[in-house]
């Protein structure tokens, strides 16, 4: 038997691979699937089955492809429809991998077909659990994410308190787990670090498994904190229900190589928009007039499903050498398919062609401290909800406008100032500083951002909660 995990850090997301006697089960495929092919093509395996754990939000799964390249059958949990061919399993229904099992455990409550999908070794012991969404390390799934329901998240948190007690927390200490997430996802809120546990450390350290856990206490504290999904959830979650385009098509399509001619014509034509992928620091020296910053080297995948609001939006790209392919890919790994190519020579070569470029304002954080003190000045703290009560500049002239929500939040500020922007450190304050200038706003970046404007004297106050006053 073997199993193995394919981690993708900026989905914070975990897929497996699991083989035995030449049978071949994958579960939550990403979806670019030929690695997956491959894998099984040098053990000399075939992949038999598809498991998915449920109807994913944060990510198109590969399944469909997946299934359409090697024959494999794919299985949902009980409740589940599709709009491709699939078996929809029943509660305890075994699936059998040469000489180990596959036993599906429903578990609804993160989502209403959410299952847990307990393997069987070949000596007949519970090895392992692949727990989807339904139990991470450290936290459990979000109720929230239920596709065309009448249940309110409270009821599907009480479903999810069900299916913990009921399927999770009886099974044997040793039980390992693999979670289809770890820290980063938004499909949790406090998920560790650590990618493999053991079910024994989660019921001593998981607020969710706590033993003296009333149901109540259960729905109130897995609903306090939560925040509305990213607005791309919905739509993944039905692509994943309803299927999408090959993933090949899609890559050949992205990967066409443009002039800066027929790159700015096609940008006219198709009104698409231009989203450049380098760096921060890259992007404030110099870019095309009215592109969208989102570096490949931060949160990229996320930050793209946050604000760009249409996946069929056309997306031309400016990347860095040799990062075309990937930029793509990483695109359709949430839904974005519609990329008609990329800048071939990128910036320099818009340049040599003599084309017109634009750039931000970045000011270091010392000339921003001369600034603030010379006090009438507009600052937005782009930051999530959570980073800025932590702890913020303490002043009249700050407004918190944070990230995710900057395409609901335009009416709340004025194209008549001008606004000096910060982050964390520089990442999210020029995608902010890229989205208000494109749409009209005068902005000036803050190098460095908070973890700079902190080794200054410029006063900051942090957040006390009523309950220690």
């Amino acid at each position: 038997m073997k199993i193995e995990q394919i981690y993708t850090g900026c989905l914070a997301q975990g897929a497996y691979y699991i083989e035995s006697n030449g049978e071949v089960a994958i579960i939550d495929p990403l979806r670019e699937t030929q690695q997956y092919v491959d894998k099984a093509k040098k053990e000399n395996a075939k992949i038999k089955y598809i498991f998915e754990t449920h109807f994913h939000a944060d990510f198109v799964s590969g399944h469909v492809d997946l299934a359409k390249k090697t024959g494999a059958t794919i299985v949902f949990g009980p409740g589940a429809e599709t709009d491709y061919d699939a078996h929809i399993a029943t509660d305890n229904e075994v699936f059998k991998i040469g000489n180990i099992t596959i036993k599906v455990l429903h578990t609804p409550g993160h989502t209403l077909e959410s299952s847990t999908f307990l393997l069987i070794d070949e000596q007949g012991n519970n090895h392992a659990i692949f727990s989807g969404d339904t139990l991470f390390l450290g936290d459990v799934g979000r109720p929230d994410l239920a596709i065309k329901s009448d249940l309110t998240k409270e009821d599907l948190a009480g479903m999810l308190y069900e299916s913990l007690r009921n399927k999770i927390i009886p099974l044997a200490d040793n039980i390992i787990v693999y979670p289809a997430h770890g820290a980063g996802s938004a499909c949790g809120k406090n998920l560790s670090k650590e990618t493999i546990g053991l079910l024994g450390d989660q019921k001593k350290t998981n607020y969710a498994l706590r033993a003296d856990m009333t149901k109540e206490d259960f729905v109130k504290e897995v609903l306090d904190g939560i925040t509305p999904p990213p607005q791309y959830f919905a739509k993944n979650a039905m692509m994943n229900k309803s299927g999408y385009d090959n993933f090949e098509t899609i890559l050949q399509k992205g990967g066409t190589e443009l002039s800066p001619e027929a790159f700015e014509a096609i940008a006219n034509q198709k009104d698409a928009l231009v989203l450049d992928v380098r760096t921060e620091k890259e992007f404030v020296k110099e870019h095309i007039p009215n592109s969208i910053f989102i570096g490949i080297n931060g949160g990229f995948a996320p930050w793209v499903g946050a604000l760009i609001t249409d996946l069929k939006q056309p997306i031309l790209l400016v990347t860095p050498e040799g990062k075309e392919k990937e930029t793509v890919t990483r695109l359709s790994r949430v839904g974005y398919d519609n990329t008609l190519g990329y800048l071939k020579g990128a910036i320099h070569a818009w340049k040599d062609a003599g084309k017109d470029i634009e750039t931000i304002e970045s000011i270091s954080v010392n000339e921003f401290s001369n600034r603030f003190k010379k006090g009438s000045i507009n600052i937005l703290d782009v930051r999530k909800d959570g980073e800025y009560k932590s702890e913020h500049l303490n002043s009249d002239l700050v407004q918190h406008f944070a990230l995710d929500y900057i395409n609901d939040n335009m009416n709340a500020i004025d194209k008549n100032k001008t606004y000096y922007l910060h982050c964390a450190g520089g990442y999210r304050s020029v995608i902010a500083a890229s989205i208000l200038k494109a749409r009209g706003f005068n902005v000036i970046d803050i190098a460095g951002g908070f973890g700079a404007i902190k080794t200054t004297d410029l006063p900051t106050t942090t957040y006390i909660c009523p309950s220690t006053l």
